[in-house]
């Protein structure tokens, strides 16, 4: 692998953040999903809807701020924007159900070609399970994107044929962003629509254990 090819997780949300409509609806998943919230424009007006119950999330509250009682499902400290509200988790839960959630950014411990999620459980017994309301928003949501990183930190592939982990919902998945690449989910497998500078595609196929294909319009991956 070229040395250095690799962008950090706070680009990857800036490319991510690019590919939000304007005036969506959108749920982001617990951990690096949130980073896309910072990185989404002014020119845009997004909605954020937690599963504990809030719609209209602000951005998160300067230090010494915090309200111990405004947090979203991640428990971190958020802040709530004019005309924002609160209700109960059953509601926000219809809500993901129901489809009016636009977009929902997960993480994940496997993707497979078919669009197949697993970002629930793994066999780390380190590592408890922890679903929370990703099924829904897998299902529920009109569009899933996914961010993650494209291999392990002991170099395993992460795209795969088939997932090996438990599965949080089949053929969901849209699009995958990756420290990589940006991939499609398409009815012959994984599409790669970018790729990082510099990183030629055997690279990518080797980081990769299904099997890629590569628009003709394949371009560099810029975060902006």
């Amino acid at each position: 692998m070229t040395a250095g090819v690799r962008l950090d997780m706070r680009a990857v949300a800036r490319r991510i953040a690019r590919d939000v409509p304007d005036g969506s609806y959108v749920n982001l998943g617990i951990g690096l999903p949130t980073l896309v919230a910072d990185c989404v424009g002014a020119d845009k007006e997004v909605v954020y809807h937690s599963e504990n119950g809030i719609l209209g999330m602000g951005p998160a509250p300067a230090p010494g701020t915090e309200d111990p009682e405004l947090i979203n499902a991640g428990k971190q400290p958020v802040t709530l924007l004019p005309g924002g509200a609160f209700f109960h988790h059953t509601d926000a839960f219809l809500m993901m159900r129901g489809g009016h959630v636009d977009v929902t950014v997960l993480g994940a411990f496997q993707v497979s070609e078919t669009g197949d999620l697993a970002n629930w459980a793994t066999d780390d017994v380190g590592h408890p399970p922890a679903v929370g309301g990703a099924m829904d928003l897998a299902v529920g949501a009109r569009r899933v994107l996914v961010m993650t990183t494209h291999t392990t930190r002991d170099g395993t592939p992460k795209l795969l044929p088939r997932c090996t982990y438990p599965l949080t919902a089949a053929r969901v998945v849209d699009r995958v962003y990756t420290d990589l690449a940006v991939l499609d989910v398409t009815t012959d497998g994984f599409l790669v629509r970018e790729m990082v500078p510099g990183l030629e595609r055997d690279e990518l196929q080797g980081a990769t254990a299904a099997r890629l294909a590569f628009a003709d319009d394949l371009m560099v991956l810029d975060p902006g």
